[in-house]
């Protein structure tokens, strides 16, 4: 490609990116009515995000439709399902995550094209990479820090409603007890919960969603546990007692296997790294102190 032609295009992006950013700008300045469902988007959670994600949800949010489109049902539903367990982080729903794979995926693939004119082939990939990653990357570290939450949460939140079972107060009202003792993602889908119980929704039920919105398998043992000890008519406090004591001899056989798996590692880095190197480190303070002559060893005149 020659330079001529070279700086025709690269002035051409230029103008399209300035000529997108007043676009953007207009967008969100318009006092255009947006449809019912992208409004209520912009409304939920908007006092948790960021100013920065305020203002990409606002200039990719007419393009969620277009994105969901593209993604299909069963992808829309599987990430759905995805930001459920992130506890929708920083106020994140389905149309604003739509918007933001928009407004990432312009910005990675104008980003791309400009590195690809200047030679750049690995900033040009970083750039793709951006685009179509970014916003999964946070997803998948919310999702990962939510569960080790209320992995480490539960089995104290179980000992506690135990007690406060046993002092005789009922399940349910316990439940909002403790869940408002305390704060964090476990004490949140508690109230989810409740709340869902207080519109109708059967208590089998409301546990069924409270499992599918964790990817957390204590969870899972707790609500099974909870619907076969109600099936079999055991006392609850019984059985609350039973999952945490179950639940902390998990944590322990996993920290064990953490372990092991952590000593061959720690093996392996020691004598590929840290081994040869000391080594080196050592013959070569040796032969520095001995003050050989190489060059009468090599017959170097």
């Amino acid at each position: 490609m020659t330079a001529p032609i070279a700086g025709l295009l690269l002035a051409l992006l230029v103008a399209l990116s300035v000529l997108g950013a007043f676009h953007g700008i207009r967008l969100y300045r318009s006092e255009t009515k947006l449809p019912t469902d992208l409004a209520l988007a912009l409304e939920v959670g908007a006092t948790r995000t960021t100013a920065v994600g305020s203002v990409v949800d606002r200039m990719g949010i007419r393009y969620a439709p277009l994105v969901l489109g593209l993604m299909g049902p069963k992808r829309v539903a599987r990430k759905r399902r995805q930001i459920d367990m992130a506890g929708n982080p920083a106020g994140l729903t389905l149309d604003r995550y739509a918007a933001r794979r928009a407004v990432y995926g312009a910005l990675g693939a104008a980003g791309a094209f400009a590195m690809l004119l200047n030679g750049q082939l690995i900033l040009s990939l970083v750039m793709v990479a951006f685009g179509l990653f970014w916003i999964e990357a946070g997803l998948w570290s919310a999702i990962r820090v939510r569960r080790d939450h209320i992995d480490r949460t539960l089995p104290d939140f179980l000992d506690v409603l135990a007690v406060v079972v046993s002092a005789g107060l009922g399940f349910r009202p316990a439940l909002e007890r403790v869940a408002d003792k305390y704060e964090g993602p476990w004490s949140d889908e508690i109230r989810i919960t409740l709340q869902q119980m207080d519109m109708g929704v059967s208590r089998r039920q409301a546990f069924d969603e409270l499992r599918r919105r964790n990817d957390s398998e204590q969870v899972a043992q707790f609500v099974t546990a909870l619907q076969q000890g109600e099936e079999l008519g055991s006392p609850i406090v019984d059985t609350l007692i039973a999952i945490a004591e179950d639940m902390r001899r998990t944590d322990a056989q996993n920290a064990r296997r953490r372990a092991a798996r952590a000593v061959p590692k720690a093996t392996f880095v020691v004598t590929t790294f840290m081994l040869p190197g000391t080594m080196i480190l050592l013959i070569g303070g040796f032969v520095y102190g001995a003050d050989i002559d190489f060059g009468a060893m090599l017959g170097a005149r």
